[in-house]
């Protein structure tokens, strides 16, 4: 099934146009035509079957057939990783981690951050197109990028968990996880979260946990994190 996205439409919406750009791929590039069906989603659970009523390039117009809710997960997964010295390594994070299924990310600017700006558009679209590849209903959100301790000062849902390699002590991330349980885990750069910053943590209620005996890349924590919340709450 080829997924299209499209944020404004609900299950009382009968017909919807598609935007210049979006309906130029749809006619141009993947020659559809007038009756054929095209899947749409809204990233917020739906999954809408629709027909062709207009193929224009420049406003594709589809009437809807049929809609499928998809059961929203009994569990949100809040990562907080701090953006990685090359770029491309946290844009594999954000593919593979909405492709595994993650709910929320916010970027975090650490003590030991080599990279303190991101680019959210570019982000976006990563993160839209890894959930059309991957047929997802759900778009995960992207916050601002934001510091480390306005993150912790904020009301984060859940558990809250902070993954650091440095030699004190933690628990296993398996040992406490519970499925159905909401998580805020928090991921720190290359060079790692520092004393202070774990302190901090440690003082707003963030329990220390391990990923491993590895020592592991910012973009392989947040994945292994990622997957073990997904795999603890599977059926």
């Amino acid at each position: 099934m080829q997924l299209f996205y499209n944020p404004n439409i609900n299950e009382t919406t009968e017909t919807f146009s598609f935007d210049k750009e979006e309906s130029k791929h749809i006619i141009k590039v993947l020659r559809k035509k007038d009756s054929d069906i095209l899947y749409v989603t809204n990233g917020q659970g739906l999954l809408f079957k629709t027909e062709i009523t207009l193929a224009s390039d420049n406003k594709c117009t589809v009437q809807i057939l049929e809609i499928e809710k998809t059961e929203a997960p009994k569990h949100k997964l809040h990562l907080a990783v701090a953006p990685t010295k090359m770029n491309d390594r946290y844009e594999w994070f954000l593919e593979k981690a909405t492709e595994i299924g993650i709910h929320e990310i916010t970027p975090i600017i650490c003590d030991r951050s080599e990279r303190k700006a991101i680019n959210p558009e570019r982000f976006e679209k990563i993160i839209l197109s890894a959930m059309k590849q991957c047929n997802q209903m759900f778009l995960p959100k992207l916050n601002p990028a934001i510091s480390l301790k306005e993150f912790i000062k904020r009301e984060n849902s859940g558990e809250k968990l902070i993954a650091h390699c440095e030699e004190t002590s933690k628990k296993s991330l398996k040992s406490i996880l519970k499925a159905k349980t909401d998580y805020t885990i928090l991921i720190g750069p290359e060079g790692d979260f520092s004393n202070k910053e774990i302190e901090l943590a440690l003082e707003n209620n963030y329990i220390p946990v391990s990923l491993g005996e590895t020592r592991l890349r910012t973009e392989t924590a947040a994945i292994v994190a990622c997957h073990s919340v997904v795999f603890i709450n599977e059926d």
